[in-house]
Order: C-alpha cells, then structure tokens, then sequence
C-alpha cells in the first residue's frame, strides 16, 4: 500500500471517514503519522472549543470574583478553586460518573456520556476557572488612571467597560492567556486517557501513539510522532494568540509594546 493510499484510507479514521479496522501488522511509518495526525483531530476540536467557550465564562467568573456583591463573588471563588484546586485526570473521572448516573435516570442526556460533549464540558469549565483567575489578575492591575479617565469623560456601566476595561484587562492578560491556551490543548490528551470510552477505536493522537506502542513493544516511534506533531500545535496557537496581541496593543507606541516570542529554556 503507498502512502497516499494509507492517507486517503486512515486520514479522517477518527472521525468515522475511511478503513473501518486499524492495521494489525507490518506498520509503516506513514501508518504512523497518517493515524496519530487523524487522532490530532479530536485534540484541535476539543482545544478550540473550550477555548471559545470558556473565554465568556472566564470573564464572568473574573467580573464576578472582582465584584463587591456577595452573590456574585462567592460563586465565582468556589468555582474557580474547585476546577483549579484538583487534578484535571479526576474532574474527568468524577464528571463520567456523574453523566452516567444522570444517563440512567434521563435517557435524553445521553450524549453527556460521549466525549464530544462530556469531555468537553469538563475542559470548558477547567479553562475557565484558570482564565478566570488569570483575568481576575489582570483586572485588578488596570491602572486606576485609565479607569478615572473613563469617568472624566462620563463613561459608566457598560460603555466604559467595553471600551476600557475589558480590553485593558485583556491586553494585560494575554501573554498568560495564552500559556492557558497551549496548557489547554496539551491536557486534550487526558480525554481518552480518563473514563471517556473511545467508540470504534476512534480515539485522539494518544490513543493510537498507544495502539502503536502496545503492538510494536516500541514506543520510541509513535510518541515522538506525538510530540511532533503537538510542538507544530504549540507555534500555530503561538503564532494565532501572538496576532491578537499585537492587535490588542495597536495603540501603544512601538517601545511599549509587549512582544510575545518563543523561548527555549535550556535549564529550568
């Protein structure tokens, strides 16, 4: 078989396009990365739609921890500590069981006990609560002369939160954001890993870097493979998150602009 047969057979595997049954013997190496790069396709989805979820609730959470109002800010602090304080491994464990238990008394939830959805309500709530936290931070950093200057010019509620506050306290943020983000799309990882079932063998990159490893007794191809591909994920979500930072510090002059740039830390 040619790799370009093994591409059109296994590129969309995991999402139910192409050969039913995996390869049992004799495994290539475009086997390799045409079946771990199908599997990165669940990883993507379940990154950026946390990502674009849990953006609005982190801002709920960060408006309501900073929030004079009890009712408000007591939610938020709970929410935040209770995703940030435990293992993200085990918010996978706990939530299956909790969506199965919820399955068996209501049969129409069935879906929360599928990955796409359930999996990915627990990555929605976890970026939430640590994006949350870090625009908690960066909200409490707004220098209170931006905010004054918003009062001289009689800008209140809503107005002077769109166009000061918010994206002040986003621009302060971002860098750290986007530590969040890449952190987030590492942790994908977890979903296959944790309770979630794979269904017909469609799992995640490390679902078949494991298939590999557990029929080759040779990991030191498919995870490498793995980290291959997760390094380019890493510049793409670099390079996307470094366009809005530029964009979110258009105004400043060039000197003060807050550059992001890729580090290669030797030492630790």
């Amino acid at each position: 078989m040619s790799c370009l047969q093994t591409i059109q057979d296994y590129g969309l595997r995991s999402i139910g396009i192409g050969e039913r049954l995996l390869p049992r013997d004799g495994f290539t190496l475009c086997e390799h990365f045409t079946l771990i790069g199908s599997g990165m396709i669940w990883n993507i989805y379940f990154g950026i739609m946390a990502l674009i979820t849990g953006f609005f609730l982190a801002t709920a959470l960060a408006m309501g921890k900073a929030s004079t109002k009890k009712w408000l800010r007591k939610p938020s602090e709970w929410f935040i500590f209770l995703f940030r304080g435990s293992p993200l491994f085990i918010q996978f464990f706990f939530a299956y069981f909790f969506f199965l238990s919820l399955k068996q008394n209501f049969p129409f939830l069935d879906a929360l006990t599928s990955a796409w959805l359930g999996a990915l309500i627990v990555l929605f709530c976890n970026t939430a609560a640590y994006s949350g936290e870090i625009f908690y931070g960066a909200l409490r950093s707004i220098p209170k002369g931006d905010i004054e200057a918003a009062d001289a010019y009689g800008m209140t509620g809503w107005p002077r939160f769109r166009r000061i506050i918010w994206p002040t306290m986003l621009r302060l943020a971002w860098p750290a954001y986007t530590n969040e983000a890449i952190f987030l799309f590492h942790a994908t990882t977890l979903v296959f890993f944790s309770a979630f079932p794979v269904w017909q063998q469609r799992g995640d990159a490390l679902y078949y870097a494991g298939y590999f490893a557990d029929k080759t007794f040779n990991p030191f191809v498919p995870y490498p493979i793995l980290a291959f591909y997760f390094i380019l994920l890493t510049l793409a979500v670099i390079w996307g998150f470094g366009m809005v930072n530029k964009r979110l510090n258009r105004h400043l002059p060039v000197a003060k602009r807050s550059k992001m740039k890729l580090r290669l830390n030797l030492v630790r």
